[in-house]
């Protein structure tokens, strides 16, 4: 088993880029990360300097908050620093008030179903063919096409 770390995690800097290739490695499409990434509330996850990880979340409304990108470089994977970043999504979330936490994923990230699940969150509903309609190319994962996004809430 891979050495768990702690990671230092803080709201990104204000005019800060954010790390388009972490961005990346969560949705392949630039054209659905514009259309969050300049909306939500950015957090880094830092390990000496380095920023390791990024989540972004969006508020949907007064009771919802949706993890819209969570990743965490390939390098630093399997650390338990994904794990972190969600448990800092719930702390956010239940600081400001929101009643549940939301996050989606395709129906081919079996980790990340699994981990999702382990931290609280319950499937929800599941969008079918989701993947299919908004995305240009098709997305592969675990030898699965990635066609449906399941849709997990948590309540706080």
């Amino acid at each position: 088993m891979s050495q768990k770390v702690i990671p230092l995690i803080s709201p990104l800097p204000p005019g800060h880029q954010l790390p388009g290739n972490l961005l990346l490695l969560a949705d392949p499409s630039r054209e659905q990360i514009e259309q969050y990434v300049h909306t939500g509330k950015s957090y880094q996850a830092m390990i000496e300097a380095q920023v390791v990880g990024i989540i972004i979340l969006l508020e949907i409304s007064e009771a919802l908050l949706e993890i819209k990108n969570i990743a965490v470089a390939e390098a630093w994977q399997g650390k338990g620093i994904g794990r972190q970043l969600l448990r800092h999504a719930y702390k956010v979330a239940r600081g400001d008030g929101y009643s549940r936490l939301r996050i989606a994923t395709g129906n081919s990230s079996i980790g990340q179903l699994a981990l999702y699940q382990q931290e609280g969150f319950e499937i929800s509903h599941i969008d079918k063919d989701y993947f299919i309609h908004h995305y240009p190319e098709p997305i592969f994962e675990n030898g699965i096409r990635c066609r449906h996004r399941i849709v997990l809430e948590q309540y706080l």
